[in-house]
């Protein structure tokens, strides 16, 4: 199981419109882009399809951009990445093999590990990977006298 391009862009620009949820104002696309290094073309489809899903809204005008549709808090990383991938991104392939018992086993482990990463992307917020970016950031500085 991999993150992929689209989904870890995806992600870097929630992130930076967590940060700036505070303080109400949109975020332009060239913004967030020089901020996290995304191709400016990509990250419009990307917020398109954010939008599409809810998870962000788009103000027209000279101050308008983009600003996260709810609080960070509230937005789940699975909801981010069904949002972008689609929902039936993890569901189960089925095959036209005959099915065997070594691979009923292995899809049934399989969905096991696709049970557990959905739990774990279930219980972080966007809230959370703000947080962790600002707390490694605060570790980095450093004072020069």
């Amino acid at each position: 199981m991999e993150l992929s391009c689209k989904s870890e862009y995806a992600l870097l620009a929630l992130i930076e419109l967590a940060a700036h949820h505070a303080k109400g104002e949109p975020l332009q696309i060239r913004q967030i882009a020089s901020q996290q290094n995304i191709p400016d073309r990509y990250l419009e489809q990307l917020l398109a399809t954010l939008r599409r899903g809810g998870l962000v809204r788009s103000q027209r005008g000279a101050k308008g951009g983009y600003l996260l549709a709810r609080e960070p808090w509230k937005i789940t990383l699975l909801e981010a990445l069904e949002c972008i991938e689609g929902t039936n991104s993890q569901k189960a392939q089925t095959s036209d093999r005959p099915q065997t018992v070594e691979s009923d086993i292995v899809r049934e482990m399989w969905q096991e590990v696709r049970d557990r990463a959905q739990g774990v992307l279930q219980k972080y917020t966007l809230q959370d990977l703000k947080d962790q970016r600002d707390a490694r950031h605060q570790v980095n500085i450093m004072y020069y006298i």
